[in-house]
């Protein structure tokens, strides 16, 4: 379910989701909508929703749809953290920017295909698509380190919490930076917020 009240944007996601193996988008232009269509079913298996609905409640509908076992991708504005932690203390899996919304068939396979991968998370790590949006796959300790550098923590800390020196803690996060394909710590956390895998 593709919930957005732009038509045009609806279109290019909804053609994306298509693509990315969805065998059927139904697409809604506000959260009233989308609740109506929860209720006269079926259950559908992801949800896309936009957080700037021009009737509001957005986050309160990834609540609800939450509570109802649906998995939810959110787009909104230009990167804003904050946006991105409260979509994801609601429950979304994954914040895209509007931005890249035509591109969002990539983000939208991963939570298609079945299985463990569900939500982007994989049993002891996590998949992360990096800045050409080439999925890379982190060991749990990589995504340990990459919570504690998204909580503003910095390597002595990080280190003193995990029980690592700041030097392998630094070695971490070179090797994410060339998994992800980028050196930039706040980049890094960005694409993991993005994906679902830090908060």
């Amino acid at each position: 379910m593709l919930v957005d009240a732009e038509a045009a944007r609806r279109e290019v996601v909804a053609h994306s989701l298509v693509g990315a193996g969805a065998g059927h988008v139904v697409e809604v232009a506000s959260s009233e909508q989308a609740r109506a269509r929860v209720l006269a079913g079926p259950p559908c298996e992801l949800a896309v929703v936009d957080l700037d609905l021009p009737d509001g409640g957005a986050l309160d509908l990834i609540g609800e749809l939450r509570a109802q076992g649906w998995r939810t991708v959110v787009f909104g504005g230009p990167d804003d953290p904050g946006a991105a932690r409260e979509a994801f203390h609601a429950g979304a899996l994954a914040y895209l920017l509007t931005s890249s919304s035509a591109g969002i068939g990539g983000a939208a396979r991963r939570f298609l295909e079945p299985g463990p991968s569900a939500g982007g998370r994989q049993s002891g790590g996590a998949r992360v698509p990096g800045v050409d949006d080439t999925p890379c796959e982190l060991s749990s300790r990589e995504v340990q380190v990459l919570q504690s550098v998204a909580d503003g923590q910095s390597n002595h800390e990080i280190g003193a919490e995990l029980g690592l020196s700041a030097l392998t803690v630094k070695s971490h996060l070179s090797r994410i930076g060339r998994k992800l394909g980028t050196g930039d710590r706040a980049r890094m956390v960005v694409l993991a917020m993005r994906a679902g895998v830090v908060r």
